[in-house]
Parts: C-alpha cells; structure tokens; sequence
C-alpha cells in the first residue's frame, strides 16, 4: 500500500490554478496522484515510467496533477525519455491534456487511453518549477535605450523565483532576487575571496559593494540573485538581456537572449556532480522564465579555460573571441533546442 502523507511531507508538490496543491506518492510498485481537498487516482506502477490506473481516476482531476507524478519519473530517472499513463479518461479529458502540455500524445490501451509524455517537453513546463509572475508574460512593445531598440523588460521580481528538488542531493535549489541591506554582508564577504576576486575584480568595502548592488538594482537588463541549497545562499548570479547588454555588438543578438555572470560563495557546493546540477537549474530557469529566449551566452575571460570546457561539455558552443574593455571574452552560447534536447534533454 501507498503510505498517506502530507503535500509538504513530498518533493514536486504542485499548486495548482484554482489554489489546490497536488502531488504524488510513489513507491516501488504503486503510485498515487493526490489532490488537495478531495480527488486522487491509484496507479500501478510495473515498471519505470509505465502506470495504469487501478481506481478513483475522476474527470475533475485537471491533467495538471500528473506534472508531479511525471516529476517522479523524470528527475530520479534521467536515462529514462518518455513516460506512458493509461486512465479511463474520455476524449474531451485528453485534448486537455494535451493543450496544457502535460502529455504529447495519446492512443487507445488496455483499460483506457495511454497517454505518453516526454522528457524534453515535461522540463519545457513552468508549472513545477517558477515561482511568482514569469516575464513570458509581458506583452511585447519596443523601446529605445540610448540607440539600442529592444523589447520593454518588465518590472525586476523580487523574492523566490524558481525552486526544485534534487533527489540526488536530498537538496532543495532554489533562486531568489538579491536583498541589499540583508545580503550585503554575504556578498561582501564572497566578493574579497582570492577564487572571486581573480576574476570579478571587485574587492571593496560594504559602501563600495552597497553602491554596485544598488547600480545593478536600478539596471533595468540586468537582475541579481542568489542561488541556495536548502534555503541557505551558496552563489550569486547576474542574469542580463543581451540584446541592449554590452556584447550585443560582438553577435547577432536575438530579442529575448539572455546572458549570465556568476561566482561561488561557499565552496561546498563546487563539486563536478553539484556543480552540473545547479548550473543547470540556472539554465533551466532562464529558458523558463520567457518561452520567447532562444539562446542563452555567456563571456567568460577567455584564460578562464577550465570553465569554457566546462560550459561545452553542457552543450555550449564556443563562437568567438572578443574583447571589453575591462577584459578579453570568449562569447559562447546554447541554443533552447540543444539544452532542451538528447543527448541532455533538460537540467536532471
């Protein structure tokens, strides 16, 4: 049997649009899809990524309550491409399904429709994952800033943006703005390491540091976060829109690119496997936050070898060799269909 637990007691609990929270229980043998405040449908589970439902499968459950579910499936599993799902459900229920973008198809089988969802399009949904309004959502119009034209950029977020559990760490990551007063010490801190400063460059006192964080904030291209494991801040990240960035001149910036600068505070979490992880939750989150971003760059010094073969290993591509006026870059980047693809097929 399928131990009964709270929503907050799982990893992958979803909030759905009318308030409810879903999840999953899942065991080795049997897996259940719970809805907050009443519906839940019972599955056996024969084998990875394969249910069929043996009871309580209702109508009103929205398709969105198999998103934690297929979360199960695919960030414990990640050799694992696709996941089928039979439910008596009627036709009407799976043209929902599939608008939604819960499941990319649907054919008859054995006691109901099978209904097969993939990886690269589980990690292309929101839902699991962003926190709070995503700039996706910001209608597109035009403005000029200085004599770069490029889409308004909405409002800067404030708070928790993005957050996933990672089972192979037992770990919850997650991405949240920069608070000035209440992180400057930290990044203070971070800033005057010997690691940081060889290639930030940045050293200062908690003015000085006060004043670049405060000139950031008022940049309307560029937003600052920190990136925690478990809540507790280990990094801070630096995302910017490239096209009125200063790189924009060096390649044919699209609307909608976006770039990162990062540095790690706490070197606990620079380990090859960690470091995977969570440098590609970054990526998953900016592909996420705005369906229009195609591609995301970045332009690290270019002596900064280690890291550049690191980035291709992740799918970068290595563009070209350009120079700032405070340093010599490599400007790299990676394309939505290549992240989201095989052989990487999303951030798990």
């Amino acid at each position: 049997m399928v131990r009964a637990v709270e929503a907050n007691a799982v990893p992958f609990t979803l909030v759905l649009a009318d308030g409810r929270r879903a999840w999953a229980e899942v065991e080795e043998d049997r897996a259940r899809v719970v809805v907050e405040g009443g519906g839940a449908v019972s599955l056996a589970r024969p084998e990875r990524g394969v249910f069929t439902a043996l009871d309580g499968f209702e109508a009103g459950l929205p398709p969105e309550a198999l998103l934690p579910l297929l979360a199960h499936v695919f960030a414990r599993r990640p050799k694992v491409e696709a996941a089928q799902i039979t439910l008596p459900a009627s036709e009407d229920w799976a043209r929902e399904a599939i608008r939604a973008g819960v499941v990319q198809s649907v054919a008859p089988g054995e006691g109901g429709r099978q209904f097969t969802a993939t990886r690269s399009a589980f990690w292309q949904h929101p839902d699991l994952w962003l926190k709070g309004r995503p700039s996706g959502q910001t209608p597109l119009a035009y403005v000029m800033t200085g004599e770069k034209r490029h889409p308004q950029r909405p409002p800067k977020p404030v708070g928790e943006v993005y957050r996933r559990h990672m089972p192979r760490f037992k770990a919850e990551f997650s991405l949240r703005t920069v608070d000035i007063e209440a992180d400057l010490e930290t990044f203070n801190r971070w800033m005057n390491l010997d690691s940081v400063a060889e290639f930030w460059n940045e050293r200062g006192t908690l003015d000085q540091h006060r004043s670049y964080l405060t000139t950031i904030a008022a940049d309307p291209h560029t937003i600052s976060f920190f990136g925690c494991f478990d809540d507790a801040p280990f990094a801070y990240f630096e995302m910017y829109w490239a096209k009125e960035d200063r790189v924009a001149p060096f390649y044919d910036a699209d609307d909608y690119d976006r770039g990162l600068h990062l540095l790690v505070g706490d070197p606990r979490h620079q380990g090859p496997g960690k470091v995977e992880a969570w440098f590609r939750a970054l990526s998953h989150y900016m592909f996420l936050d705005d369906p229009r971003t195609r591609r995301l760059i970045g332009d690290p010094r270019i002596d900064h070898v280690r890291w550049i073969e690191y980035m291709q290993k992740q799918g970068f591509v290595r563009l070209k060799a350009f120079d700032l006026p405070h340093k010599r870059s490599e400007l790299i980047f990676i394309e939505r269909e290549t992240f989201f693809g095989p052989p990487h097929s999303g951030p798990a």
